[in-house]
């Protein structure tokens, strides 16, 4: 059978086309480490790794098995060769210490030997990267303590997502999946773009599956674990036709419950596992010079209750200024719902009790098709890939009432189209170089529903609209019918989006070779952003009484009516419901205590229908002939009917585009490196990068978000010591933030208008969204490791010392200890350390093989990551500390030393750690507990 050989493209190739000036661009150093699959005593001599180099994959590293992962040579004893440990982070297999960026090597091997499939799991195993806490859709990565921002659906991650060269351009689509049959994972800090696909400005995770491969091969695992937990994986693979076509495929299945049960629907579990997924890849090799690879994947859609996983906390401190805190009355004490005896507040402290809840439904559906050339002194890559994705949340209140139905989440369909083309130069000479074009193409239709049940009006009233109409029969129909069944598309930013991206960008990233011990690394990137996004507000389904509605909303015609009732001491005129200054066109005069229909009297059709549905209002909830013969008090029960309508609604609109963004982004890398030695190389590097602006719409106005910029600096050396036992990196860094993208206070436009409408003395009316923080400070120090000086033992470990400061951010919103501070512009930051940043990090992993007999071996493994304290909500409520932690994982296996045969007992959480995962005043969510499985695993 001939061998296959894959140009370096095989792990992540490269490819054409685009001679894009080769200039400057920052290089991190390589925080690698080795494969914890290899025993402590193997080596991989420099003979066998240099073996069989031809043409343009000149990569001197071990050679890649027919599956196209990377090999180990055979052992010499007693060392750990620094040509064993590899990165493709440059498109290249290359050995580590060759490789100036900063970059986190996780194999496969070990997360497969403690079951970490989960980008939260693979998140405790490299150095100053974290898992904030979220649903599928809102959870995210950070780098350095950037990247946890509560994501718009137009905004991108601050963290790219690579797989198998497809570049994830919308964060929600990691989040809810098991990374199975992986080769290896890689985090490469700083700003990254000018080597291959999409650019990022903080960093990027990189994912690499097994391949196919000409050798049959078989894996299979099936995990027993508690609380009806199973987990079952496969990869088979082998060749179809001789040396020309290969095959690949591997699917998981992971379900379970969750550690939480809703009182409310006892079959329904929070952070319970419903997980199917299956890829198949296809090899063709019709010549030594060209192979395709085509590949599919799919996770059918199926629901996970995460959101509603939190409990309410009692408020017992005052305001931070030292003001008590309005013990007001539970809504849930209003005679409407204690009529319910076997519910009370209290019991929702300790249980989930939410009847209208049901699992947030995701799916994913993707193809890649990667086709490399092997030329003579070039090697190309192509992928074109399509991946999609689907969300639907369902939320509810924590309560047995029918308040939200069907209501308070979104319904997103994802779309992206991406063509890669890259052109790779022969490794060697004065230059060699890596160059490309990159396209992408992202649609994004994102709705939020929000919908209203049968005790929604009940709930919603104010205390003095509920005791008016909790007062009669007819009240409390009206307070029924006010909110019943109503459901829409409504949201500030748009209750439906549609969010229309398209990118394009050339590349090139060239190694100077100025001497035996120095280098010069320079990248340039320059990409072309133009985003669209459409938005508006609606009414889908008018409920139980659409004739409460007013007649229009921002223009929005609705066919309602607008009743009022001046509650002042002065008269005032008012327009469609709304004060404002006298004699505006269309207003009418309301005397001091008068009730009036106020519709725009310049539109007699909308006045007509107006008074015609106040007169079938008042027939249906009254028996009265006309809204005129309404008595005062029923007028005014009308009017407080219409009005917690009217507040649950919002501001509707027509649709709205957004302010496009267009703009040409540069990336930059300039890195220099020099080797003391053959064992120890030190590098610095400078690096921009960016994160494209978005189109966004608030309350029915544009309002634009400016691009996210950065500058970071990094200075760091690779080593292997102790005759190449310790692998040891390290990297002083720091980055400075322009514009950084996460929730601020800006002046809601819309509001401001009706106020000054009203009053032209008005101040400004504030409210949150996503904007821009001026400027933002990192520094710090990164370490990764792997030691293997101990007998049968290998250990890794990383960690960091991080700041990640606010140096500019004067308009914060207030947390909730502040919410009765009356200044309106925001809280000032600046100085303050980021939400979810913790200070220090540190994670060790160890794995012990004990051969026992001649083909047996008793293995052992275990991770563990401690997290100082850190504040985990946006506006740093000193309520949000989440203490500092240590979480351990760890397993036990014993089996044949071909893997045959293994048995393995594994625990998740192994001390039962009960810190809390976040926290603000109101409400906690509790850690995840100790998890116990057994897994048995075979190799045919």
């Amino acid at each position: 059978m001939r061998a296959l050989r894959l140009p370096a493209i095989q792990a992540q190739a490269l490819g054409p086309v685009a001679a894009a000036a080769l200039a400057t661009c920052l290089s991190l150093s390589s925080h690698a480490q080795s494969n914890p699959a290899v025993p402590a005593t193997q080596a991989v001599p420099t003979d066998q790794a240099n073996k069989d180099d031809k043409g343009p994959q000149q990569d001197k590293v071990p050679e890649q098995d027919k599956a196209g992962n990377s090999g180990v040579a055979t052992p010499a004893a007693g060392t750990l060769a620094l040509e064993g440990i590899t990165v493709r982070s440059r498109n290249r297999i290359e050995r580590l210490l060759d490789v100036p960026v900063s970059v986190s090597v996780v194999q496969g091997a070990e997360i497969d030997r403690l079951s970490a499939y989960g980008i939260e799991d693979l998140t405790k195993r490299a150095a100053n990267v974290s898992w904030n806490l979220g649903n599928q859709r809102t959870s995210s990565i950070s780098i350095r303590g950037v990247g946890k921002v509560g994501q718009t659906e137009a905004q991108d991650p601050s963290v790219g997502i690579i797989v198998d060269g497809v570049n994830y351009a919308y964060n929600a689509l990691t989040s809810s999946f098991d990374f199975v049959d992986i080769d290896s994972v890689e985090v490469t800090r700083g700003p990254q773009g000018t080597l291959l696909g999409k650019n990022t400005s903080v960093g990027t995770v990189i994912f690499t599956t097994k391949r196919p491969s000409f050798t049959p091969t078989a894996d299979y695992k099936i995990e027993f674990r508690q609380r009806d937990g199973l987990f079952a994986s496969g990869a088979v693979g082998g060749p179809i036709i001789d040396d020309l076509l290969a095959y690949r495929f591997a699917f998981s299945v992971n379900r379970g419950e969750g550690d939480i049960r809703n009182r409310a629907h006892p079959d329904m579990t929070f952070t319970n596992k419903d997980r199917v997924s299956g890829r198949a890849q296809f090899l063709l090799t019709p010549s030594p010079d060209f192979s395709a690879r085509l590949a599919f994947d799919l996770q059918p859609r199926a629901g996970e209750a995460t959101n509603g996983r939190v409990f309410p906390k009692r408020i017992t401190t005052p305001y931070l200024n030292g003001e008590p805190v309005s013990q007001s009355v539970s809504r849930y004490e209003r005679r409407w719902f204690k009529d319910n005896k076997a519910y009370t507040p209290e019991l929702a402290e300790t249980n989930i009790i939410r009847d209208g809840a049901r699992p947030l439904v995701t799916g994913s559906r993707g193809a890649t098709a990667e086709l490399n050339w092997k030329l003579p002194e070039h090697s190309i890559t192509s992928i074109t890939a399509y991946k999609d994705y689907h969300f639907n949340a369902y939320n509810d209140e924590n309560s047995p009432f029918d308040i939200g139905r069907n209501s308070g989440g979104f319904y997103i369909d994802y779309k992206q189209l991406s063509q890669e083309v890259r052109l790779s130069s022969a490794v060697g000479g004065l230059v060699d170089y890596q160059t490309g074009i990159y396209l992408l193409g992202v649609k994004n239709k994102a709705t939020n529903y929000r919908g209203y049940g049968n005790d929604a009006g009940a709930f919603s009233a104010s205390d003095s609209q509920y005791a008016a109409l909790d007062a009669d029969g007819n009240g409390r129909y009206l307070l029924l019918s006010s909110l019943a069944n109503l459901r829409g598309a409504l949201n500030g930013t748009g209750g439906q989006e549609s969010i229309r991206n398209k990118s394009a960008a050339v590349f090139a990233q060239a190694n100077w070779h100025l001497g035996d011990k120095f280098t010069l690394t320079t990248g340039v990137r320059v990409t072309r952003e133009d985003r669209r996004n459409t938005t508006q507000t609606q009414i889908i389904d008018q409920g139980s009484a659409p004739e409460l509605n007013p007649s229009s909303v921002n223009g929005v015609k609705l066919g309602g009516f607008d009743s009022y009732w001046n509650n002042g001491a002065a008269d005032r005129w008012v327009l469609n419901g709304r004060v404002v200054v006298a004699g505006t066109a269309g207003a009418i005069l309301v005397p001091a205590g008068g009730y009036a229909l106020t519709t725009d009297n310049r539109d007699t059709a909308a006045v007509a229908t107006g008074q015609a549905q106040a007169d079938f209002a008042a027939k249906k909830y009254f028996n009265a002939s006309s809204w005129s013969a309404l008595t005062p008090e029923q007028k005014k029960q009308l009017y407080f009917a219409q009005t917690i309508r009217k507040n649950a609604v919002g501001q509707l609109w027509n649709p709205v585009d957004g302010t496009p963004y267009k703009a040409t982004q540069p990336t930059l890398l300039i890195s220099p490196s020099y080797k003391l030695d053959r064992d120890i190389n030190t590098y610095f590097s400078f690096q921009h990068g960016e994160k494209a602006g978005i189109a966004q719409v608030f309350n029915g106005s544009p309002y634009s978000v400016e691009a996210e910029k950065t500058n970071s600096f990094e200075l760091g050396f690779k080593s292997a010591l102790l005759n190449r036992r310790l692998i040891l990196n390290a990297d002083v860094f720091l980055s400075k933030v322009s514009n950084y993208q996460q929730g601020v206070r800006i002046i809601d436009t819309k509001a401001t208008e009706q106020a000054k409408a009203a009053d032209p003395k008005a101040i400004p009316i504030y409210s949150g969204i996503t904007g821009n923080v001026p400027r933002v400070k990192l520094y710090g120090l990164e370490f990764d490791g792997l030691y293997s000086g101990l007998p049968n033992t290998t250990l890794r470990f990383s960690g960091a010392i991080n700041e990640a400061k606010f140096a500019k951010f004067p308009n914060a919103a207030f947390p909730a200890e502040e919410g009765n501070v009356a200044v309106p512009a925001g809280k000032d930051l600046s100085g303050r350390t980021m939400a979810g940043a913790p200070k220090f990090s540190f994670n060790v992993g160890g794995d012990y093989n004990l051969p026992i007999g001649s083909d047996h071996v008793l293995r052992s493994s275990a991770n563990v990551a401690y997290t100082s304290s850190y504040l985990s909500d946006g506006s740093l409520s000193i309520y949000s500390r989440v203490p500092a932690n240590v979480l351990v994982d760890a397993s036990l296996g014993f089996g044949k030393l071909n893997k045959s045969f293994e048995v393995v007992i594994l625990v998740k959480n192994l001390f039962n750690n009960k810190t809390v995962m976040s926290q603000s005043w109101g409400e906690y969510a509790p850690a995840l507990p100790r998890t116990v499985a057994v897994a048995f695993s075979t190799r045919l």
